[in-house]
């Protein structure tokens, strides 16, 4: 055996194949993607008002939130009232039988979230609810 013929074979041998943890990587990628969830939220910081019955809601839920001078943000841009029964039905057609959660700030008009409320169950939500902070 000749001194080039052994230098061909320790080369091969030296190479690592790297196919099946290029395998487990993806489908570990893939069990994340798949079992994660996404949660829509209204995009905006508001200073909600204290509740004693409050109960936490679905995390499949429609968000609305309403700003202290009175703009509405659903996924984190500014909406018109009007457009908000548009928005809700999307929403609804992207995920039947979801709760419409309106985060409303304490300092925002009464009048702001009933036309809001308004406007979601014209959209067809069966649940409207609004968010507040759970009592101490």
């Amino acid at each position: 055996m000749s001194d080039s013929e052994f230098l061909i074979d320790e080369e091969e041998e030296s190479q690592i194949d790297l196919t099946p943890m290029l395998d487990v990587v993806f489908i570990m990628l893939i069990f994340f993607i798949v079992t994660s969830t996404f949660v829509k939220e209204a995009g905006v910081d508001v200073s909600r008002p204290n509740a004693e019955t409050a109960v936490v809601a679905k995390s499949n839920a429609i968000q609305i939130g309403i700003t202290a001078n009175n703009q509405i943000f659903m996924d984190k841009r500014l909406v018109d009232k009007r457009a908000v029964r548009a928005n809700v039905e999307r929403g609804l057609a992207e995920n039947p039988g979801a709760a419409v959660i309106i985060v409303a700030d304490s300092d925002s008009k009464t009048e702001t979230l009933i036309e809001v409320m308004d406007q979601a169950r014209m959209a067809g939500a069966e649940s409207v609810s609004v968010a507040a902070e759970g009592g101490q």
